[in-house]
């Protein structure tokens, strides 16, 4: 059981409706945990759409900023690290100042950045930037993202009960693929017909709308006091020395790494080694979004119902290596196989819309668990932890892809996105 007592759990509404917030002076009805579930929801969605979305655009970004692979690996792993850099820091000033503070200072920073990248880090008929300027712009990008996931995260996990929160948390980390599908959808073809001051532009707006929601109903919950309901400390250590938030904050790591290179490179790889066109790719894509928040949603609910977090993540681990093996060993026998180009149109696509499936479907179930074990005080600590965890591998894997490609092409690609999964499952901890 969780330490963290829920400010809805078995309380009637009657109590809800008097209860005042000790920050805010502040009363909530009954069903305000479903406004707060819908900002992170947003707040996540708009980010995603940006370190997803930018990726999607890769073919484009190749060509618009006349980039070599190693040059669009670099820039596109800025962008992962600058979130990886800031996470941590974000989710302790998420525990000290307030899930409020920490997502409108950020998100806000966020749009303000992407509106200024729209008008000045974008080729022209006069220039085009240099892929120092594009890469510093995209590190910066994800400094100041870095703060949507901890603020969000601890905000659902204080406003729900027990038996809702990997349901409420797996609804939350459908915004991760919603935005991520959007992105793959709407960003290529915009970037092809209106340049990248549209995409960028864009991306700014949808986080200016997040940030609108987050200023008018994301609040703290009702805290101790007298009075009030409470919301109470994890007894234990803290998640910096809790070696069980560690296991699990590295599994999660482990296991992003073949997801991100679906994320950065796989437009790259259905382009020039499947040679699917820009319209495919995005579906393509974009299947792999949607399949993932489908699966988000009903882990979230199977679990929450059966208690069997940990079986779930291990399984997810075994799965995922287990597709990856299998898009490796098509790409291997690719060339042998008569007819292979139109086998290869219709069979790789799939395999990697499954593998991409898999692997991005325990995300909600992952950070449910690691925020019970963490406990209430200490849940943007762990959230954040755990995605720099994750964005270490948004950093390392486009940086890591060029050079497996120059040494064993996409079959090595695919293979070491196998043995991460692989890696990942003895590392996730066992049922208690």
């Amino acid at each position: 059981m969780s330490a963290i007592v829920d400010c809805t759990d078995r309380q009637p509404p009657e109590l809800l409706k008097d209860t005042a917030s000790s920050s805010a002076g502040r009363a909530f009805k009954p069903n305000h945990r479903w406004k707060v579930l819908g900002i992170g929801v947003a707040a996540n969605a708009s980010f995603s759409a940006t370190f997803s979305g930018i990726p999607a655009t890769a073919v484009m970004l190749r060509q618009g900023y006349h980039l070599a692979n190693a040059e669009l690996g670099l820039a596109l792993g800025l962008l992962g690290l600058g979130v990886a850099l800031s996470e941590l820091p974000w989710g302790l000033l998420t525990d000290r100042w307030g899930d409020r503070r920490v997502l409108l200072v950020g998100l806000g920073a966020t749009a303000a950045w992407l509106l200024v990248m729209a008008m000045l880090v974008v080729p022209t008929r006069t220039g085009v930037p240099g892929v120092m300027l594009l890469s510093a712009s995209l590190l910066i990008t994800g400094l100041l993202g870095g703060s949507v996931n901890g603020s969000s995260g601890r905000a659902i996990m204080g406003w729900f009960r027990e038996n809702e929160r990997g349901f409420a948390m797996s609804i939350r980390q459908t915004a991760v693929p919603l935005g991520g599908g959007l992105g793959a959808l709407v960003l290529p073809s915009l970037a092809l017909a209106f340049g990248f001051a549209a995409v960028f532009g864009v991306l700014a707006g949808a986080s200016a709308l997040s940030v609108l929601f987050a200023w008018r109903w994301l609040h703290e919950p009702p805290t101790a006091g007298e009075g009030h309901l409470v919301s109470a400390a994890a007894a234990g250590p803290a998640p910096l020395r809790n070696p069980d938030v560690w296991r699990i904050a590295t599994a999660i790591g482990l296991l992003c790494f073949p997801q991100v290179a679906v994320l950065t490179f796989a437009s790259v790889f259905l382009h020039d080694f499947v040679g699917l066109g820009t319209a495919a790719i995005s579906a393509s894509l974009a299947a792999v979004q949607v399949g993932a928040m489908v699966m988000r949603i009903w882990s979230g609910r199977f679990t929450d119902r059966h208690g069997n977090r940990r079986q779930f993540l291990r399984l997810c681990s075994a799965l995922s290596a287990l597709a990856f093996a299998v898009l490796w060993l098509l790409v291997l026998a690719s060339s042998a196989i008569p007819g292979g180009h139109f086998l290869l149109m219709a069979i790789l696509p799939a395999v990697l819309i499954v593998a991409g499936v898999s692997v991005s479907a325990w995300h909600g179930v992952a950070y449910t668990e690691l925020a019970t074990l963490a406990g209430a005080g200490h849940v943007g600590t762990a959230l954040s932890l755990a995605n720099s965890l994750v964005f270490v591998g948004f950093f390392l894997v486009p940086l890591a892809i060029p050079g497996l490609l120059h040494l064993w092409s996409w079959s090595g690609v695919w293979l070491s996105a196998a043995i991460c999964a692989l890696i990942a499952w003895p590392i996730f901890l066992r049922p208690a």
